[in-house]
């Protein structure tokens, strides 16, 4: 998808933003939700609600996807670890839920700064015994990556910046 494209389609789902705040709201005073995921869905409030986050909201367009991007993780970590109904039970806003989180999950890293989208996936950690949605709906890169000695010699190799290599390909 280009740019616009992207842009013009998170403009589309920001406008469900407050539809997902108040869904979160009704999913935290639910009993059938676990103690952990309401605590999540408190912290996301907090976060959509106070304008001075990682991007402060007074930025417009992109102080809002940030807000969609961690309410959208915690939406699908809830659907992940139980079922969908009690999500789409509460959801009084149009469309299919679970389609536009996963949709703001997978558009709003590409257009939010990558640490902070590391960042914030990070805080919703998907689960290994659920349905692997939030793991296919953003993807996982990790900050850094520690290599062996071995792989180092081999990139280096294929790069041809190992001197042993030169030595030995000219003898």
């Amino acid at each position: 998808m280009a740019k616009r494209q992207l842009k013009s389609r998170m403009k589309n789902l920001l406008m469900f933003l407050p539809n997902m705040v108040m869904l979160c709201a009704r999913l935290m005073v639910d009993s059938r939700v676990p103690r952990v995921e309401r605590a999540l869905f408190a912290a996301a409030v907090i976060y959509a609600i106070i304008p001075f986050d990682f991007i402060p909201d007074m930025i417009p367009f992109v102080g809002q996807i940030d807000d969609l991007f961690l309410i959208s993780l915690t939406v699908l970590r809830l659907i992940d670890r139980t079922d969908d109904t009690v999500v789409r039970e509460h959801w009084r806003g149009g469309g299919d839920i679970v389609q536009l989180a996963e949709s703001a999950a997978t558009i709003a890293p590409l257009l939010m700064p990558r640490r902070i989208s590391r960042v914030l996936l990070s805080r919703v950690k998907p689960t290994a015994e659920g349905s692997g949605l939030l793991l296919n709906a953003s993807k996982f890169e990790p900050l850094l990556v520690e290599n062996s000695e071995k792989e180092k010699t081999e990139n280096r190799e294929r790069r041809g910046k190992n001197p042993s290599v030169k030595a030995s390909k000219s003898a």
